[in-house]
C-alpha cells in the first residue's frame, strides 16, 4: 500500500508542480532509480483507465524512464495528441510547456528490441538511434514491421484495450505528428492552452499511476 500512496501523493496536477521537483531537475538522482523486473501502471483517461505491464527485462533503460516519468508524475494532464487508427496511439508530451521544454531533448540510449510491436504493445517514439525522450506510443494494430526500425516494446496493455481503442482519431497526424519533421514545436512550446484551443476533441491523460505488487 505504501507505494500507492506515495505514487498518488506524487501525481498532483500539473500547475502545482514547483521548481524543487524533480520534473525540473532531469540530472536529479531521482532519474537513476531501476524499476523493479515486473511493473503496472494504471493510466487514467477521459475514455476510461488501462493497465500497462512493463517488462524491465525487454527494454531496461526505456523500462526505468517510463517508471520514473510515473513516479514523478509527468502524465498529468496531457493530452493523446497523435491516433491513428490502425496503427498507434501516441502521447507523452507534458501539458506545462515549462516542463515538457526541460525534457524535449533529454534522451536515452536505445535498448534492442527484445519483443516485437504487435497490438497492445507500448514503446518509445524516437527520430532515429538514442533519441528516445518522453514521447510513447501503443500499437493499435499488429505493428511488427517497426521491429527492424529499433522501436524496443516495454510491455503490453495488459487490462483496458477496448478504453485506448476508444480514444480520439479525429484529428490523426494534423494535432501532433510531425516528430521527425520537426513539427511539434507548438506542443512544447505551448502545451494543452494550444492544444485544448485548436484540437479540443482530443482526449486526456489525466494522471498515471504504480499499482502495488500482487
Amino acid at each position: 500500500m505504501r507505494i500507492l500512496v506515495c505514487t498518488f501523493v506524487a501525481l498532483a496536477t500539473v500547475s502545482t508542480v514547483t521548481a524543487a521537483d524533480p520534473l525540473h531537475q532531469p540530472d536529479s538522482k531521482f532519474w537513476t532509480k531501476k524499476a523493479p523486473p515486473i511493473v503496472r501502471i494504471r493510466f487514467e483517461t477521459s475514455q476510461g483507465s488501462f493497465t500497462v505491464e512493463l517488462r524491465r527485462e525487454w527494454a531496461p533503460l526505456g523500462t526505468d524512464r517510463l517508471y520514473n516519468l510515473v513516479r514523478a508524475g509527468f502524465f498529468a494532464d496531457s493530452r493523446f495528441y497523435r491516433v491513428r487508427p490502425g496503427f498507434i496511439a501516441q502521447f507523452g508530451i507534458a501539458g506545462n510547456p515549462d516542463i515538457a521544454q526541460v525534457w524535449r531533448s533529454r534522451a536515452i540510449r536505445d535498448d534492442p528490441p527484445k519483443a516485437s510491436n504487435t497490438r497492445g504493445r507500448i514503446a518509445f517514439a524516437m527520430t532515429g538511434p538514442d533519441t528516445r525522450t518522453t514521447q510513447l506510443f501503443i500499437s493499435l494494430a499488429d505493428n511488427s514491421r517497426l521491429d527492424k526500425e529499433g522501436f524496443a516494446p516495454l510491455g503490453e496493455v495488459v487490462e483496458g484495450m477496448d478504453v485506448v481503442d476508444r480514444i480520439y482519431s479525429g484529428y490523426g497526424e494534423e494535432s501532433g505528428g510531425g516528430m521527425r519533421a520537426g513539427k511539434q514545436a507548438k506542443l512544447f512550446e505551448e502545451g494543452n492552452p494550444y492544444l485544448d484551443r485548436e484540437y479540443p476533441k482530443l482526449d486526456k491523460l489525466l494522471r498515471a499511476g504504480i499499482l502495488p505488487k500482487r
